[in-house]
């Protein structure tokens, strides 16, 4: 347990936290985003590095804001139509010093240098809460691959790698998917990597299984993020059996996050897409999920024919879960799709569970109101690591050249999320009350700046 701040080291802190986000935005302007993560985490450290002389020293937390480096490069492939087309890439290598760059790739229209050092700097905690070796970094590009056939893909793909590949490898950097960037994506990126350096290695994660991916790869994160909601229920004695549960997104994350509160006994009631949300009060089962499965991953839908498929079922066009009345809620699909108002309704509506199954899904508002209400609120970089941590499994199995079977996997997995729990308490616990954002800071900062200050200054 952290001790307390007497009120003039309370001040200290603030005053030296305003200070450091004064430095930070006029290092980097334009980048809300990458002020929001960073803003989140001082708040939490900046007590423990005002009391440690030797993170001061150091200087870690302002080396800690800044990329070890940014590569950045121009994508040019051909589309079915034999036109040219120019993209931006990017890889934001952020911190290693707890092991290689590990982050996913993101092929989105939205994508900026800005939103990647904001998912690369939440990574860096984010892994080093896993209790693996794995540095933060994070990737992708304005490409989009909706819309695109498997060909034009394929060529972006390849032209995307050609600009990468001298720079990650297994003991270097290994991205792996995100947004944009499934099965089909890495298998094209892996392909063009191969040939290129005549490597056969686990320079990439999420790969196909029988050529070195491993089990529970796709449902690692929304497991991991019920994972951790059962682990903090659990402190209050309670269990997901039985629980109404609100889930927004439709993609990954959130359809095994459905998956696995179904299978420990809640009724998920929602999901949602950028059109809206659709409320089943029947609950969404396995019969229903398989079909939102065939909707999202094959036919690439919208979540709105669901009702005309499951007659009992409603549509709330253009909006969020959140007014939806439930006791868990799990934002898996995009940052800051929760704000104040909506943590407002929540919590009135009766949720006293909030697992975040995105990268900070919730605006600052929002943790404020959470907190005051003292509901159990776990933020991305804690609830949200299962994905991270199956893929640096992944890493593990494929430098011994095996492959675990699922339910070794799925223990592994669970026993990780485990001990970020226990982490997150032992860092954030006061006065009988867990801040899981604090506790997940700190003890995802510590391991980092430690390993700083002991490597010296380079």
């Amino acid at each position: 347990m952290s001790t307390p701040l007497s009120s003039e080291s309370h001040a200290s802190s603030e005053t030296a936290l305003h200070a450091f986000m004064e430095h930070v935005i006029a290092q980097s302007p334009g980048e809300p985003e990458f002020h929001q993560a960073v803003h989140e985490a001082a708040a939490c450290v900046m007590p423990v590095v005002m009391a440690t002389p030797a993170y001061r020293n150091a200087k870690v937390l302002e080396r800690m804001i800044v990329p070890d480096r940014v590569l950045m490069f121009r994508v040019t492939w051909v589309d079915d139509h034999g036109q040219i087309q120019v993209n931006r890439g990017y890889r934001v290598q952020m911190n290693d010093a707890i092991g290689p760059y590990k982050g996913g790739l993101r092929f989105h229209p939205s994508v900026t240098l800005g939103t990647l050092k904001f998912l690369a700097f939440e990574q860096v905690f984010k892994n080093s809460l896993t209790t693996l070796s794995m540095g933060g970094a994070k990737g992708g590009s304005n490409f989009d691959p909706h819309g695109r056939s498997d060909g034009e893909v394929m060529r972006f793909c390849q032209a995307f790698m050609s600009e990468l590949y001298a720079h990650i490898g297994p003991d270097i950097d290994v991205p792996a998917g995100d947004i944009g960037v499934g099965g089909r994506e890495i298998g094209f990126l892996f392909g063009q990597y191969k040939k290129l350096t005549h490597r056969f290695n686990g320079v990439l994660t999420g790969k196909g299984f029988d050529w070195g991916g491993s089990n529970i790869r796709p449902e690692a994160t929304g497991y991991g993020a019920v994972y951790f909601a059962q682990e903090m229920m659990a402190t209050r004695g309670q269990l997901l059996a039985g629980k109404i549960a609100a889930v927004s997104g439709s993609g990954n994350v959130a359809q095994y996050t459905v998956e696995k509160l179904n299978e420990l006994g809640a009724k998920v009631v929602t999901l949602s897409d950028s059109d809206g949300t659709i409320v089943d009060m029947d609950g969404i089962n396995a019969e229903k999920l398989a079909w939102v499965m065939e909707l999202k991953n094959v036919r690439r839908g919208r979540i709105r024919e669901y009702i005309e498929r499951f007659k009992n079922a409603t549509f709330l066009e253009g909006r969020r879960p959140w007014s939806v009345p439930c006791q868990l809620a799990f934002p898996s699909a995009t940052q800051n799709e929760l704000d104040g108002k909506d943590a407002k309704q929540l919590v009135e509506n009766g949720c006293t569970c909030i697992s975040e199954g995105a990268n900070m899904p919730s605006t600052p508002d929002a943790i404020d109101v959470f907190i005051k209400a003292k509901v159990l609120y776990a933020p991305g970089k804690a609830a949200n690591a299962g994905g991270v941590a199956v893929s640096g499994l992944e890493m593990t199995q494929n430098a011994g050249v095996m492959h675990w079977e699922r339910k070794r996997v799925d223990d592994t997995l669970r026993g990780i999320m485990k001990s970020i729990h226990e982490n997150c308490v032992k860092h954030g616990s006061e006065n009988g009350f867990v801040n899981y954002v604090r506790g997940a800071n700190i003890a995802g900062f510590i391991k980092v700046a430690d390993a700083m200050v002991q490597q010296g200054v380079y």
